[in-house]
């Protein structure tokens, strides 16, 4: 008898034997046992039982959509509806929902709003953040069954992490900065399996041009991010435009997995052999040893029957230059090199 449950990144579900899901169970009760042992206080009890609670919840709502692609939409809550960021972001929720992806936002006014118009509440997904202010849910999303109000930011930006398949940017203030620049903290780092990133301005906004002429001068400039890593995210004044980097990005690539010393990339189809010399000839320095081989499914990836037809790129990834590792998905998607130049459009 088997469970179901979703790898690091949300993408998959995966079987798990009922004996190690028990496993993990009783690791958390222990973890609680402790928990009064250690003399925990009140505070750090309350912290902890919320955290457990919202997280719970989430999961459970999140999880009959686990196989349906969804994309985080980030943007402020301030955003007035004549606004051309606001008209921006419903054109680019309508263009998902088209689309069949569900579109998740913070679920308030302004551009979370603005991506639930256009994307429709059936491809609609919220989370509320409860404050004493500007965040009661929108129109579009309140009273849903695909809703969930969260107390705590933290718990709430892992939910928008974990369970989408793309995330885009639009302007926003302080909160809109944080989501933001988490998401590219985590892809650069490897704790989060690649997605695309897209930072969308209204048509002719400046907001995040000047955002990446910032990163170059400043981070790259600076020496501190790599060149590669400008590949993580495009930067873009054209909905169609921020559309395409999505959908393109599952053209050929399907989803990824570690497997012991081997980054694993499922593929929708075979990899030419052309495609296959330039990946081995540009990007051999992100291995550790060896080179990018086509395969099929390992032994240990039975867990996840259903992608057991798909074809394999196999290597063993250095586990850091997650920028070059972008444009390795870039050149399988459309079959040619980037060269690993900045990724900015309008």
């Amino acid at each position: 008898m088997e469970e179901r449950r979703d790898n690091e990144a949300g993408l998959q579900p995966k079987r798990i034997p009922v004996r190690r899901k028990r496993d993990l169970i009783e690791r958390i009760r222990e973890s609680a046992d402790k928990l009064e042992r250690d003399g925990s206080s009140r505070g750090d009890l309350k912290l902890l039982s919320r955290t457990l609670r919202e997280l719970r919840y989430a999961f459970k709502v999140f999880a009959p959509y686990r196989r349906q692609h969804k994309v985080t939409v980030f943007g402020s809550a301030r955003t007035p509806e004549t606004d051309p960021a606001y008209l921006a972001a419903v054109k680019f929720g309508q263009a998902m929902a088209q689309r069949n992806w569900f579109v998740v936002t913070g679920a308030a006014s302004g551009i979370m709003e603005a991506g639930h118009v256009g994307a429709g509440r059936d491809h609609s997904m919220g989370l509320n953040i409860m404050l004493p202010f500007e965040q009661e849910a929108n129109p579009v999303i309140e009273g849903d069954s695909k809703l969930v109000h969260m107390k705590y930011f933290f718990t709430r930006k892992l939910m928008f992490v974990k369970e989408c398949h793309a995330v885009v940017c639009l302007p926003g203030g302080f909160g809109t900065l944080d989501e933001s620049l988490e998401v590219l903290t985590l892809l650069q780092t490897g704790k989060r399996d690649l997605v695309p990133v897209v930072f969308l301005d209204a048509p002719g906004g400046n907001y995040w041009k000047r955002f990446h002429e910032f990163v170059i001068a400043e981070l790259l400039d600076g020496g501190m991010i790599s060149r590669e890593d400008l590949s993580l995210y495009l930067r873009t004044d054209v909905v169609e435009a921020a559309v395409d980097d999505v959908i393109q990005f599952y053209n050929v690539y399907h989803s990824m997995r570690y497997v012991k010393d081997y980054l694993v990339f499922r593929l929708k189809t075979r990899p030419d052999d052309a495609v296959m010399d330039a990946i081995n000839e540009r990007y051999n320095g992100i291995l550790f040893s060896g080179e990018f081989e086509l395969g099929s499914a390992l032994p240990e990836e039975r867990d996840e029957p259903e992608l057991e037809e798909l074809p394999r790129l196999i290597f063993h990834f250095d586990r850091r230059s997650h920028g070059q590792l972008r444009q390795v998905i870039d050149i399988l998607n459309q079959g040619t090199d980037p060269l690993g130049g900045p990724k900015t459009l309008g």
